[in-house]
Formats: C-alpha cells, structure tokens, sequence
C-alpha cells in the first residue's frame, strides 16, 4: 500500500467512525488485528472484538482529526474524540500490514487549564479546556 492509499484508507476510517458507521469504520483492520489502550490496560484481540467494543460504547462520540501524519507502514493520528459532549484529545499510532492495520494503541488526554506560572509565555490555541485543574 503506498502512502496515498493509506491516508485515503485512514481517512475513510475516521469519517466512519464519526458517521458511526461501524462496519466501514472497521474495514481498516486485519482479522487479527491487536488495539492497545496503555492508560487503562487494556488489549483487544481481532476485528470482530474491537468492533464489538466499540459497537457496546454507550457514549455519543464525535472524531475530529487535527492531523494525521506518517508513512509506510506507521501512520499517527492526532483527534479530538467528544463523548457526550466532552472532548479528549488523543493520539492513535496505527502500524500496517499488507494494506491494513495490524496494531493499533490509542493514548487519551483530558483537557486542563493553562498553568498560571506560564501565562506570560503562551497564547491561546483557540480551544478553551473544560478542566478547571491546573495543568503539568
């Protein structure tokens, strides 16, 4: 697969999965696909179970996705996922085989509030957090 066909691919996946369209959503994937999920510890093995993970999310999501960069066969996704209206920004690493995604890890930050000691060096990104807790 050559990288334009793995950014149409990713991108088709991501339009799915904010059209909640699980079916096209999960095309991407390998049959025995891996999908990590490092803050909760979590290991799904194979399409079929991700897909029922995530067809079980009781949650309304939305997907906007900031930027996808990479190459090959390792692509990152840099998304905001709303569940029921709250935004998490978060990262996926998607590594490929033979034209479809064989491991996949998805790394989930919630927004905090700019940290006062660094007021006098940012400027604001245009998305205000929705965490009052002071940031790192």
């Amino acid at each position: 697969m050559d990288d334009r066909a793995a950014r149409a691919a990713l991108e088709r996946h991501w339009q799915a999965s904010d059209a909640g369209d699980f079916t096209v959503e999960h095309d991407i994937y390998h049959e025995d696909a891996v999908l990590d999920y490092p803050q909760s510890g979590e290991r799904i093995r194979g399409r079929g179970k991700i897909e029922e993970s995530r067809r079980l999310q009781p949650n309304a999501k939305r997907f906007t996705v900031r930027r996808m960069i990479g190459g090959g066969d390792l692509w990152v996704t840099e998304f905001i996922l709303t569940y029921d209206g709250a935004p998490s920004y978060a990262v996926s690493i998607m590594e490929f085989r033979g034209g479809r995604v064989a491991h996949e890890t998805q790394y989930f930050a919630d927004p905090f509030a700019p940290g006062p000691s660094r007021a006098h060096l940012v400027e604001p990104m245009g998305e205000a957090p929705s965490s009052t807790d002071p940031g790192p």
